[in-house]
């Protein structure tokens, strides 16, 4: 038994059947016959294990993969990759294989903390590359590691100028800008007054902005007023 036989017997003795039926109801677009259900911990212990051994490459680099739960293995596995220059050579490798929001949204390499000074220009590739779960994955990097201690409206401005037909870039989009009035209000409250945003991404950020615990009631209240009829 080679090595991807291997963790795809795995992936099917972690099979859970209700699980798996639930989730191929939720993430539009994939094959539901491409879905094991493995469940979500199950899948990170199982990534932390392998990211162990030494002839994980052979699994990264069999792509594409036929299963929904090896791909999102895969991006557990590069989420807990060590060096920086490798991670983002598998990340570059594996992006244009993702085709669901799943995928995309799970893979956040904790490495990538210690080097936000490179990042960026990765991100400038991703979102400049019109695919649209690269635009998303970098929309995505910025909000994880730009909002907090390293904001720069310079990383706003990248974002509020993206345009797309895309609802998976649009959403993500609004997620950005929802989460950067919870952490940045008066930095970033100017690009919902000004409407800098297109009209439906515009409305969703608000929408997600007033559902947030972390938004007072005032800020609520004037977002709100802000909403484009």
């Amino acid at each position: 038994m080679d090595r991807i036989d291997e963790i795809r017997e795995e992936l099917f003795r972690l099979q859970d059947v209700k699980y798996r039926d639930f989730q191929s109801r939720l993430i539009p677009g994939v094959d539901p016959g491409a879905f094991i259900g493995v469940r979500t911990p199950d899948l990170r212990k199982l990534a932390k294990q392998l990211g162990k051994r030494e002839d994980i490459g052979t699994f990264l680099d069999a792509l594409p993969h036929t299963y929904f739960d090896e791909n999102q293995l895969h991006s557990f596995v590069i989420s807990e990759l060590k060096d920086y220059s490798s991670c983002i050579e598998r990340v570059e490798s594996f992006l244009p294989y993702i085709d669901n929001w799943a995928t995309c949204d799970q893979m956040s390499p904790k490495i990538f903390r210690k080097h936000r000074k490179e990042l960026p220009e990765a991100v400038r590739r991703w979102l400049a590359s019109g695919r649209t779960y690269k635009i998303r994955f970098g929309i995505k990097m910025l909000m994880e590691h730009f909002l907090d201690e390293d904001f720069d409206l310079h990383y706003t401005e990248m974002v509020s100028g993206i345009r797309s037909e895309e609802y998976y870039v649009n959403m993500m989009t609004a997620w950005y800008f929802a989460t950067a009035l919870a952490k940045q209000y008066e930095a970033v409250l100017p690009y919902i007054e000004e409407r800098r945003l297109d009209t439906w991404t515009h409305n969703k950020t608000i929408q997600k902005a007033v559902e947030s615990c972390r938004i007072s009631p005032e800020q609520k209240e004037y977002l709100k007023r802000l909403k484009i009829k």
